[in-house]
């Protein structure tokens, strides 16, 4: 077969951008969408169906096989075309085309629908993808700017918003900031080692240039630029004002997709530049560093979201304590690389199910001048409107982690990767976050169904979208799926966790 069937996840992204792109730009209405009901609907379905199908093919190179597929070396090391790649494909595609439906819905009903958002997923997708397969710092960083870049756009996509600019405006200074650290920390590397490639790079760890200070400073400045992306405390400044400020099917493209890509760089980068002996150890290595950030990730976010108002920004600091988790199964890798990879990998796919169906739910909850935005917007929803009131809820259940979601067994196999190396300290730490989490997203359900708005005072009204509905049903389906049989989900992110072609 021809390798361009292994590249087809990522070609049809391109494509399929580029596409839409013309279609939107040579529209002679473009105030109308394909159906002719008006809005931009016809290009958010365009945008989901590449997604989706983007997904398909990269489900059926799964079953093929990546070593039947053609000679998959051909493009290494810029591409590493391997399960691990798969995998990540299908995650942000998923993510990717759920936030395009919540786009279709929520960008017409407050007046904000512009075609050029769907060709800025599209293409942050691209990017994120490209991170997910990179196997050398030139391709890596190309990835993490298209995919940035993107999101910058997205965040300031509702221009007579002050603070939607403000946090695009945070957003890109301290995200050209950390890309700035980021490619001079490679540049350092390649200066000690020769080397842009992570393998290469990895090579030369083992020797004795791996612990030259050029390469050490370089490592740490790499990191740096990696955890900003991922959002973990003391680098997540941004995050909070961004989330608050973009439109909310942006907010969910950014806590899915750009993080589930953030998250594919890190693993790429620690295992295969840094994995070897030496900078896994406890005592000279990684490790202790990411685990001090998890600690601070999931104390930090946790205590803050519990003490906010605004329903979103509390997910935006909830999606923060998610990095933290999933940093815990990072530095599980030290003792168990394929299981602490897998938790990590099955967490974010349960994690994208269950985010992009909350920021959806939330979206469901309000309508034009009548957004919900604060606890007191969803006081009683739970009696007046029932049905987006139990979707929200059914997600907010897997995000505290309680069973039988797909939240729950997500933590269950993080806790368990900490335990099985031995952390126990840090999987108490994860349990007892876990708990204080289950507070802010428990106060939602108190609010909805035991709460009465006061007299006088306004309170959201739901909108009616067949887009936010199907992107509802899509992610309730995955989220029970995943919580009812979660070994055979865990068994496909195992055979992701083997880094190579099988």
């Amino acid at each position: 077969m021809n390798i361009a069937l292994a590249l087809s996840p990522l070609l049809v992204v391109g494509i399929g951008a580029l596409l839409l792109m013309l279609a939107e730009a040579f529209s002679t209405n473009p105030s109308r969408d394909l159906a002719g009901t008006g809005g931009t609907g016809g290009l958010a379905l365009g945008a989901t169906t590449v997604l989706f199908t983007s997904a398909a093919f990269a489900c059926t190179v799964w079953m093929v096989g990546v070593e039947n597929v053609g000679d998959v070396s051909a493009v290494a090391p810029w591409l590493i075309l391997d399960r691990f790649t798969l995998f990540f494909d299908i995650t942000l595609c998923l993510g990717g085309g759920l936030a395009s439906l919540l786009a279709g819905g929520y960008l017409l009903e407050h007046r904000i629908d512009r075609g050029e958002f769907y060709a800025l997923i599209l293409f942050a997708t691209f990017g994120a993808m490209m991170l997910a397969a990179a196997g050398d710092a030139l391709t890596l960083f190309l990835g993490l700017e298209t995919m940035s870049i993107g999101a910058y756009a997205m965040t300031a996509f509702r221009r007579a918003s002050a603070r939607s600019a403000e946090g695009a405006l945070k957003y890109f200074l301290l995200g050209s900031f950390a890309a700035a650290l980021l490619i001079y920390g490679f540049a350092l590397i390649y200066g000690a080692t020769g080397h842009t490639d992570l393998a290469g790079i990895g090579a030369s760890a083992r020797s004795a240039g791996g612990r030259s200070p050029m390469f050490i400073v370089g490592a740490l400045l790499v990191l740096v630029g990696m955890v900003f992306k991922v959002s973990a405390v003391p680098f997540h400044a941004w995050a909070p004002d961004a989330y608050e400020g973009a439109p909310t099917p942006a907010t969910a493209f950014m806590a899915v997709a750009v993080k589930a890509g953030a998250f594919a760089m890190l693993l790429r980068v620690l295992v295969l530049a840094l994995g070897d002996a030496g900078w896994t150890s406890w005592a000279s290595g990684w490790p202790p560093v990411v685990a001090t950030l998890c600690v601070l990730t999931m104390t930090v976010a946790n205590v803050i979201a519990g003490r906010q108002e605004s329903v979103k920004r509390m997910l935006a600091y909830s999606s923060i304590a998610h990095a933290g988790y999933l940093l815990l199964g990072v530095t599980a890798m030290m003792q168990n690389p394929a299981q602490g990879i897998a938790s990590v990998l099955f967490y974010l796919l349960a994690y994208t199910a269950s985010t992009a169906g909350a920021f959806g739910a939330l979206i469901l909850c309000g309508s034009f001048e009548r957004e919900a935005v604060s606890y007191e917007d969803l006081a009683g929803i739970g009696k007046r409107h029932p049905a987006p009131a139990l979707a929200f809820s059914l997600f907010l259940v897997s995000l505290a982690g309680i069973p039988p979601t797909a939240g729950f067994f997500a933590k269950w196999f993080i806790f368990k990767a900490a335990i099985e190396g031995g952390l126990y300290w840090l999987a108490i730490i994860g349990f007892v976050n876990s708990v204080i989490g289950a507070y802010y997203y428990l106060r939602v359900l108190v609010f909805m169904y035991m709460r009465e708005p006061a007299a006088g005072a306004e309170f959201a009204r739901p909108m009616r979208s067949g887009y936010v509905t199907a992107a509802l049903l899509v992610s309730a389906i995955l989220v029970l799926a995943l919580g009812l049989t979660p070994t055979r989900y865990l068994d496909l992110a195992i055979g992701a966790a083997t880094f190579g072609n099988g």
